[in-house]
């Protein structure tokens, strides 16, 4: 549930503060160092330019969407589920990877105060020094934090952000201080060589410190908790920005000059001890008491850091779980606390996972800020089809400059820095291989339903779905406009009716009948779509054969569900013919078997069969959806069982069954399971309490769909209104077997 906008100017803007300063200029302000010198300053500078015209593409995205869930829910929104999938994947892991960076950061800062305190005592022992200390420590904290956010979650409060700042300020207030009491001369010339690696030193410096301004983002992921986001948002990212370079700036200049070490300069010094250098800096001008301040801080920063990103990265997968771009058990909640627990836990493990593999701050530095800009590569792309699909301007502009830029220096980071590179690639390719063989049926459906539910995802997406109506009898019409009109995606959907002419009627002196039917239909058609509020699209063809005019017309006008209306199922013929059509169309299929001007407006109680091996159905979950999007209806999913079926085989198959029906039911359903030894006699009893039946069809082959035994049995035997759904072959997420005992050589079904 949204919560209330209870966020002012100052509290975004300390959210994006609290997120920034800190942690990524602590721990890798020495790996800038040892890799590019004193330009480190300037890499960090243009890492500003490069994060203030993402935060445009940002903030032009929380303009138009006004709500929570940052760049995953923009994508959702604007792209399509593959998309969506692909942006979500990548920002998880950019959170869990930036995990990974502070959980070793706080490792290495931890590991610095504990050998300073041993030195007295005789030196340090050595296991202090190994990269298994580092990487064990790093496994301590994450574990700690996984199993606090597991019992309950919370954010970082402003204490903690008051306090990094105040840190952040005795620093530059010391170190400007020795500054003015300097020779400005001695000073200065130990920003000599000021790039001590050339031009590709410091392109490579930008990507490794990247990370460091990443923050600003969050303030875009609670829009939908800040009052007037459309001003305060922006300004929010913009002042946050402005602020984290305001310290980061002058302090990495004060360790480049009064904080380096007067022979060697900094680039040397931050080779030998790249985690340690602000430490090590402070202490040249604010002496010892200046080295635990930066340890302590450092510590918390790193801390604070894992925490928030665990919770962020455990956030954006539970949300992927409940559409199904994920397993579902990463969008349960624990019972007792109320935490997503499986996502926080499948998350820390992640961390930990890769905290080993990496063992060093640098290595997760660049994995991580790589990974960081692609996700603001996709913040800029969104923002760029936002624009467009709103006639373009400045912002589109500026996020294709920006998209340029995250994806020139993440190509030259991985180019230069391979292993980061193959970090990224290999979680690409892992997401795509999942998402085709395990995650796609089930998103897709959902993004079905959420589309047929919430007509505005479609108008956003740029899409203007075609539902194609032939119709052949006027007695019809009443019944399949209304039906078109649930289908049709409102606003954006369109409904185009079609009457066939055959080509030998015109050679008839008289006017061809079919050409008076034609008319009538027209009359009829048009008079009940201003009845559903419907302005449909009409189109008279001439053709020797109906069936494959329709295919025809379906393939010319790229429809995306064709709606058919057949009074009479068991006609003789009417089978065959129709899985003909079926097998030329690429498109979702409709069947309707309706008593004459039957209205939809008549519907509600929808009884829906299912086989013994339930499967999703696009079509069916949009027509649900559909059902369910002007008023509630009483949903019944019914399944029947062999009677000699076992217990544990009966659970199993309820348990699916009810899997099913809440992935595709939208608010409250129904459902039944009944041992029965003929499946239409269970039906046949069920359908006379219901106002309408939705079954699938039978499944021949890959590309071949019929109407299926069991429809049309009941078709035989009862008078109740049937929609019988079948999906696109190419595409199909599953098919149900609903077939007679005594014929069963046909399989598949989707339900």
């Amino acid at each position: 549930m949204q919560n209330e906008r209870h966020l002012g100017l100052l509290g975004a803007t300390g959210l994006g503060v609290g997120a920034i300063v800190g942690g990524g200029i602590l721990a890798l302000a020495g790996v800038a160092f040892a890799t590019t010198g004193p330009s480190a300053i300037v890499a960090f500078g243009l890492n500003g330019a490069i994060a203030f015209i993402t935060a445009v593409s940002f903030a032009n995205l929380a303009r138009r969407f006004p709500e929570s869930g940052g760049l995953y829910a923009y994508a959702k929104k604007l792209l399509s589920i593959e998309a969506a999938f692909l942006v979500g994947w990548v920002v998880w892991f950019a959170s869990i990877l930036a995990g990974v960076l502070y959980a070793l950061g706080f490792s290495a800062f931890a590991l610095q105060g504990l050998r300073r305190i041993l030195a007295p005592w005789g030196g340090t022992a050595g296991w202090l020094f190994g990269s298994g200390a580092t990487v064990a420590f790093a496994l301590l904290a994450t574990g700690c934090y996984t199993l606090s956010l597991i019992r309950r979650l919370g954010g970082q409060g402003d204490a903690a952000t008051f306090g990094k700042v105040l840190v952040f300020a005795v620093l530059l207030a010391a170190g400007g201080w020795v500054w003015i009491g300097t020779s400005p001369g001695e000073a200065v010339s130990r920003l000599s060589p000021f790039y001590v690696a050339g031009p590709l030193g410091l392109l490579q410096a930008m990507g490794y410190t990247f990370i460091a301004l990443q923050g600003f983002d969050l303030i875009a992921a609670v829009t939908g908790e800040v009052r007037d986001p459309g001003r305060t948002v922006p300004r929010a990212m913009y002042l946050s920005l402005a602020l984290a370079l305001a310290i980061y700036l002058p302090l990495l200049f004060l360790i480049a000059t009064v904080g380096a070490p007067a022979d060697g300069g900094i680039a040397a010094a931050a080779s030998a001890n790249p985690e340690g250098i602000v430490a090590e800096a402070a202490e040249r001008f604010l002496g010892s008491f200046g080295y635990w301040l930066v340890i302590g801080a450092g510590i918390l920063s790193m801390l604070s850091a894992l925490r928030a990103n665990l919770l962020a990265a455990s956030r954006i997968s539970f949300s992927m779980a409940r559409d199904r771009t994920l397993p579902s058990r990463l969008g349960q909640l624990r019972a007792r606390s109320g935490t997503p627990a499986v996502a926080v836990a499948v998350t820390g493990g992640m961390i930990a996972v890769i905290a080993i593999t990496i063992g060093n701050v640098a290595a997760a530095g660049a994995a991580a800020s790589l990974i960081f800009l692609v996700s603001f590569a996709s913040a800029h792309w969104a923002s760029i089809v936002a624009a467009r699909r709103s006639g373009g301007g400045t912002f589109g502009a500026l996020s294709w400059v920006g998209a340029v830029l995250c994806i020139g220096l993440a190509v030259f980071q991985a180019v230069v820095v391979p292993a980061a590179g193959s970090v990224v690639l290999l979680w690409l390719l892992l997401g795509a291989a999942l998402y085709l063989t395990l995650f796609a049926p089930g998103a897709r459906l959902a993004d079905v339903r959420a589309e047929a539910h919430d007509p505005d995802l479609a108008r956003l997406r740029g899409r203007s779905p075609l539902v194609l109506v032939p119709i052949a009898n006027p007695a019809n019409a009443a019944s399949l406009v209304d039906l078109a009109a649930t289908l049709r995606t409102p606003a954006v959907g369109r409904v185009l009716l079609l009457s066939i002419v055959r080509a030998a009627d015109r050679e008839s002196a008289e006017e061809p009948p079919s050409l008076r039917d034609a008319e009538v239909i027209l009359g009829e058609s048009l008079h009940y779509s201003l009845e559903s509020s419907l302005s449909p699209e009409t189109l008279f063809t001439i053709a020797g054969d109906v069936w494959p005019e329709i295919a025809r017309v379906a393939r010319l006008h790229r429809c995306e569900t064709v709606l058919l209306g057949l009074p009479d199922l068991a006609g003789a013929g009417i089978e065959k013919r129709l899985e003909e059509l079926m097998a030329d169309l690429d498109t979702d299929v409709v069947v309707l078997r309706a008593p004459r001007r039957w209205r939809m407006a008549d519907v509600h109680r929808v009884l829906i069969p299912l086989g013994g091996q339930s499967a999703h159905s696009r079509p069916r979950a949009r027509l649900i959806a559909s059902l369910s999007r002007s008023r509630e209806r009483s949903l019944t999913f019914l399944g029947t069982v062999s009677p000699t079926a076992s217990e544990p085989s009966r659970r199993r198959f309820e348990r699916d069954l009810r899997r099913l029906a809440g992935d595709e039911a939208i608010g409250s359903y129904e459902v039944i399971v009944e041992a029965a030894p003929h499946p239409l006699e269970a039906i046949m009893r069920h359908s006379e309490q219901a106002d309408l039946v939705v079954m699938g069809m039978q499944r021949i082959d890959r590309d071949r769909r019929a109407l299926g035994e069991l429809p049309l049995a009941l078709a035989r035997g009862t008078a109740v209104p049937i929609v019988i759904t079948g999906g696109r072959p190419s595409r199909s997420s599953g098919l149900v077997p609903w077939r007679l005992p005594a014929r069963p050589r046909r399989r598949g079904g989707d339900g």
